[in-house]
């Protein structure tokens, strides 16, 4: 029995020391790219390929017009932009991450990988949202499978940032630790998605009239968003410290108040 939980007690040194092991930073950002790159490109060759208007049809359908017959792919357009911008934005935040972090490991390695999954499904999640475009019960169910793929995309992120400040010592700039002057817009930014897709998918569980349109609308309206809540958390901190310079202030001038005072009078 001894001899056994020594093994145990053995083996799971060997497991955490494992996962705490250096991993190559510029080795994962370069892999991180390359998919981010092919996940865009996949999303380009899509949108080329299959919503361009037929010659013939422009010609017999929209009496030679292109611009009523590019109307018909509106939606399908929507969802190309609402889809490019949540990879763009999610391959933002992840540079922004690793621009902070000095040191990666396995485990920070295996979260990235689970992350880069399922960005890779988000070429998936345009071809639902743009195929099930009109009102249906499939439209909704299009959205919720769209917000799941964001949903542990931008969480998988989040939990890299969330390893890393377990030793923040080592694997984190001092600038995003605990206390640090980018740590609040890092836990604002990293926290951004997870929220919006978690929220847009309880709207389609309430909300009967909620559609493909306004889920990409939502999309593209995100980078405003980010701008918002950079200003937002400076405006925040901003008021904090100043908060925190005037209770000092005051205390300094109690504190000049009473030495001025005679020992009689600070008695009395």
């Amino acid at each position: 029995g001894q001899r056994g939980e020594e093994e145990e007690h053995h083996s799971l040194e060997t497991f955490t020391f494992y996962l705490s092991e250096p991993l190559s930073k510029e080795r994962v950002e370069a892999f991180s790219d390359g998919v981010y790159a092919i996940v865009a490109t996949l999303l380009i060759l899509d949108i080329c390929e299959d919503n361009v208007p037929d010659p013939r049809e422009v010609e017999e359908k929209f009496h030679g017009s292109l611009l009523e017959a590019l109307s018909e792919y509106g939606p399908n357009y929507l969802a190309y932009f609402g889809s490019f911008v949540t990879i763009g934005l999610l391959w933002f935040v992840h540079h922004s991450l690793f621009l902070y972090v000095t040191k990666a490991t396995r485990l920070m390695g295996l979260l990235n990988i689970l992350s880069l999954a399922f960005i890779g499904g988000l070429p998936l999640a345009y071809q639902l949202t743009s195929e099930f475009a009109e009102k249906s019960h499939n439209e909704i169910e299009a959205i919720q499978v769209s917000c799941v793929i964001t949903f542990f995309a931008s969480i998988f992120q989040f939990a890299i940032w969330t390893t890393a400040l377990l030793n923040e010592e080592e694997t984190l700039h001092a600038f995003a630790r605990y206390g640090g002057k980018e740590h609040a817009f890092m836990f604002a930014k990293l926290a951004l998605y997870p929220c919006v897709s978690l929220g847009a998918f309880f709207l389609t569980c309430l909300l009967s009239e909620f559609s493909t349109a306004i889920f990409h609308l939502m999309q593209i309206i995100i980078p405003f968003a980010f701008l918002a809540l950079r200003i937002f958390v400076r405006i925040s901190l901003t008021a904090i410290k100043s908060v925190m310079s005037l209770s000092r202030r005051k205390v300094v001038l109690l504190e000049e108040e009473e030495a001025c005072l005679s020992p009689n009078e600070t008695l009395s």
